[in-house]
Formats: C-alpha cells, sequence, structure tokens
C-alpha cells in the first residue's frame, strides 16, 4: 500500500512538473505578450517577467515594443514638374498597443511598409524636383502624417520618416550642372561689373581731387615713374611734362583782333620757339644782346 501511494504520488509530482514546464513563460523587458484562450482575447496584456499560461488552452503572442527601423524599397515616379526620379527612404516606428497590433491587423510589419511605400509614390507625385532635393523636412513630415493616421488603428506610432537618396537620370544630372555653373558665372559677372562700377567712382573722384591741385598730379607722376623703374623689364616710360601741353595747347588758341579790325598774323609753334630762343642769345662780338636794329660799324 505504501509502495503504491509513493509511486502515485511521484507520479504526481512528475505530472506537475511538467505541467510547470508547459504553462511557464518568461517574457523580455521590451516585449509584453498577447494572450488568447480558446480563440479569444483574454485579459489584460502580460507585461515583462514570469508569466504561467494554461497548456493547451491558453496561447501567448509576444509583441516586440522597441523602436523599428524599416527601410522603404526605392520607389520610381515622376514629379509635378514632369521629371523622373527614384526615392527610398527609411521609416522608424514601434508598437505602443500590443494588442490592436496582434488583432487588428495580420502583419503590422507589412502593413507599415506597404502604407510606406504608396505614400512616398503619392509624395514625389505632388511634389516638384526642386522640393525633393532641398525641401526634404516638409516633404518628411507629410510624409509621416500620410502613413501615421492609418497605422494608429493598428497600435503602431510612427515616430520618424527620412527621405534617404533621391536618384535623377544622367541627362538631367548633367543638365543641372550646366545650369549651376550657368548661374555661377551669372554672379562672377555680377561681381566684377559692380567692383569695376566702385572703381570707375573713386577714380573720377581722385582725378577730380588731382585737377584742383597740380602739383598732386605731378607727384603721382614721380609715383608711377618710380613704380615702374622698379620692374625689371626693358621698357622705359618717358614722362610728358604737362607744362608743354599746356603750352600747345595756349599756341592752338586763335590770335587776338587788331584794332584795325583784321586778325594778327598766324606763328607756327616752330617761330614761338625761336624767338623765344633769340631773345636770349648773347651778342658774342660786344658782350651785349643784339637788338633788332643794332649792327657794328
Amino acid at each position: 500500500m505504501v509502495q503504491e501511494l509513493l509511486t502515485a504520488g511521484a507520479a504526481v509530482a512528475s505530472g506537475c512538473f511538467v505541467y510547470a514546464l508547459a504553462a511557464a513563460r518568461v517574457i523580455k523587458q521590451y516585449e509584453r505578450g498577447v494572450v488568447f484562450r480558446l480563440g479569444r482575447l483574454s485579459g489584460r496584456v502580460r507585461g515583462p517577467g514570469f508569466t504561467m499560461v494554461v497548456p493547451g488552452v491558453d496561447r501567448l503572442r509576444k509583441v516586440n515594443m522597441q523602436i523599428v527601423t524599416l527601410p522603404v524599397p526605392a520607389q520610381d515616379g515622376i514629379t509635378r514638374d514632369n521629371v523622373t526620379v527614384r526615392v527610398d527612404a527609411v521609416i522608424y516606428f514601434k508598437v505602443v498597443d500590443a494588442a490592436n497590433a496582434v488583432v487588428q491587423v495580420e502583419d503590422y510589419r507589412f502593413a507599415v511598409s506597404q502604407m510606406a511605400q504608396t505614400s512616398l509614390r503619392s509624395i514625389i507625385g505632388k511634389s516638384d524636383l526642386d522640393d525633393l532635393l532641398s525641401n526634404r523636412e516638409k516633404l518628411n513630415q507629410g510624409l509621416e502624417l500620410m502613413i501615421d493616421s492609418p497605422a494608429i488603428g493598428w497600435g503602431v506610432q510612427i515616430d520618424r520618416v527620412e527621405i534617404k537618396d533621391v536618384s535623377l537620370p544622367e541627362t538631367m544630372k548633367r543638365s543641372m550642372a550646366r545650369q549651376a555653373e550657368a548661374d555661377r558665372e551669372r554672379r562672377a559677372r555680377v561681381i566684377n561689373a559692380d567692383a569695376e562700377l566702385q572703381a570707375s567712382k573713386k577714380l573720377a573722384e581722385a582725378a577730380k581731387e588731382m585737377s584742383t591741385q597740380p602739383a598732386a598730379l605731378q607727384l603721382r607722376l614721380l609715383q608711377t615713374v618710380v613704380a615702374v623703374a622698379a620692374e625689371k623689364n626693358s621698357t622705359l616710360v618717358l614722362p610728358f611734362p604737362v607744362e608743354l601741353l599746356r603750352f600747345l595747347e595756349r599756341a592752338q588758341q586763335p590770335l587776338p583782333e587788331r584794332a584795325g579790325g583784321g586778325r594778327e598774323p598766324e606763328v607756327s609753334e616752330r617761330q614761338q620757339v625761336a624767338r623765344a630762343g633769340a631773345a636770349v642769345e648773347p651778342d658774342v662780338t660786344g658782350g651785349h644782346e643784339a637788338g633788332a636794329g643794332e649792327y657794328g660799324s
């Protein structure tokens, strides 16, 4: 009798041990457990740690609550300004309601991926090429709103959406390169024109100031001669005297009229120079200046 009791006790203990092994579950910190009892959602969602289920009756489904990084395959589309592009993106999302993520949708990962692809094609068709290249932050926000609206019903929250790359055809790349080069050349020409305008204004002011002071013009001329002489070259620069220019300018002016109504005869520049030289020429015979009517007897 005792032997039979011991055998029965060992059998019960073995059965309890096997039942405990079959019913014991461990849920990790970043997971939540959803229990279905005979096919129906049972009770609340199980938290992390050790938990028990009824073998053969309950079925535990674990849901990862971490942020998931999901790459979106590259999508081909035509922008609003009729440019063919290829755009890919990446989505960061997480499950906030484990029960809805299991009950409301068959595979929430696949559902989010498909929704992201369709939303990305829609964004491409509504945007210009310049927006895809330079205004990505606004497009990311719009894409996030388009995906987040249906994902809320699946117990999924979209954390962030980023457009990774925009691929353009080779012909479009060459056209954009030519456009950028032309724009840089235009800006360079505008800068050079502004520099020439400012320099011309400063030169005009300097010329106006020098015209009031003839000595300043002479000093500037001497400075130019010194600067040219400092260079090691074979060119010789001879400054033209300003006084000679003024003398020639006065020689070209018309002669004043005589009292009788006629004009004085015009005298050439060579005759004026000869007269000026004769007026100061010394008399070699008598040591005095020769007058117009003095001759030796």
